[in-house]
């Protein structure tokens, strides 16, 4: 799972930055779940799901942003 993660954070910028679009962002919420998963941290996992199902209409915002600041998606670095 770490593996692929480290592929998205590989991924060309204009990639990642299309990734932000507000339907197609559920990506990043499922490589958060994934991502908190495989690091076994029970708070942030439980935050990256409340941020597929609830948090999508405002995380796509949050997304685009920290991708332009730090080149990945937030929880994903």
């Amino acid at each position: 799972m770490r593996d692929f993660i480290k592929a998205v954070n590989h991924w060309p910028l204009i990639v990642k930055l299309l990734l932000c679009i507000p339907v197609v962002e559920i990506f990043y919420g499922i490589c958060r779940i994934i991502n908190q998963a495989a690091q076994k941290n029970i708070l942030l996992l439980v935050v990256a799901i409340l941020t597929v199902v609830p948090g999508a209409a405002f995380m796509w915002l949050v997304d685009l942003v920290w991708v332009l600041v730090t080149g990945h998606a937030c929880l994903l670095g």
